[in-house]
């Protein structure tokens, strides 16, 4: 399995509308989840109309307005960098739904997490407030995470969200685990897109993405903006020292619960006194 990692297009795709990435399962080997990064300009509109999935449209840095049918959503969106650290706005759309999200800043970047669905669900406003807050891990497993649509939210029928924080000299998404076998309820078969942004911008992380017949292996060395894509496998972030890795997963399968299976090769750390 190659091209886990994509690097960012930036291609102009209408006036103030720049593509940054465009993740499906025609350019990809993921099948659950689909992922598109947009940059707008201030006054520009980019409209889309779902068949067959729903999205959670992430305000990621910027302000923006989003409208399905009746409902409008309008200049959400919380920070200028994802590096403030404070959660942001979101809004999730059904399927069968037409939606338009116009830019209200300089520059807003929008984050676009799609999956299958047959369910058309009710528009709903996903607030920065309503993000559960979190640390794991400790000792050098340590990762601050926002919560965007978690498996406990009921608003979303098969994507979940979620924004990760991980510090210079820590390891994330660690020890390795994965969740690409659908067997509930010891672990629940999740595809898994990671968005990843670094500070100083300069900086970069290394992920391994890699399963237990090693048919899938590659380590891979990720920069500001690149994306890594999980098909399956255990999938760990190490971050150097002097940067802090952000990353935005999207995550989605056949069940929507997240449950996953720890490296038995690596989850003995765990027990450390």
């Amino acid at each position: 399995m190659k091209k886990l990692l994509r690097k960012p297009k930036h291609e102009a795709i209408k006036d103030g509308v720049t593509l940054v990435h465009e993740i499906h399962k025609a350019n990809s080997p993921l099948t659950y989840v689909a992922f598109r990064m947009i940059d707008l300009a201030e006054g520009a509109v980019y409209q889309e109309s779902l068949d067959g999935e729903e999205v959670c449209i992430v305000a990621l840095t910027g302000k923006i307005t989003v409208q399905e049918g009746e409902t409008t959503f309008e200049k959400i969106g919380t920070r200028d960098s994802v590096f403030e650290k404070i959660p942001t706005d979101s809004v999730y759309i059904g399927n069968s739904r037409s939606f338009t999200i116009q830019g209200e800043s300089e520059i807003a970047r929008v984050a676009l997490c799609y999956s299958p669905t047959r369910k058309k669900l009710p528009t709903k406003l996903i607030k920065a407030s309503d993000n559960s807050i979190e640390d794991r891990g400790k000792y050098q497993n340590q990762r601050h995470v926002h919560n965007i649509l978690p498996d406990s939210s009921e608003i979303a029928d098969s994507v979940l969200v979620v924004e990760v924080y991980t510090e210079g000299g820590n390891f994330s998404s660690y020890p390795p685990h994965k969740h690409d076998q659908d067997n509930l309820p010891e672990e629940s078969f999740l595809e898994e897109s990671y968005y990843h942004e670094m500070n100083p911008r300069q900086g970069f992380v290394f992920q391994r993405v890699y399963t237990d017949d090693r048919s899938i292996d590659e380590t891979m060395t990720v920069e500001n903006g690149d994306m890594v894509l999980v098909p399956a496998g255990y999938h760990p972030v190490g971050v150097p020292d002097g940067y802090t890795s952000y990353y935005l997963n999207v995550m989605a399968g056949p069940t929507r619960v997240w449950k996953f299976h720890n490296d038995p090769a690596h989850e003995w750390i765990l027990d450390r006194e």
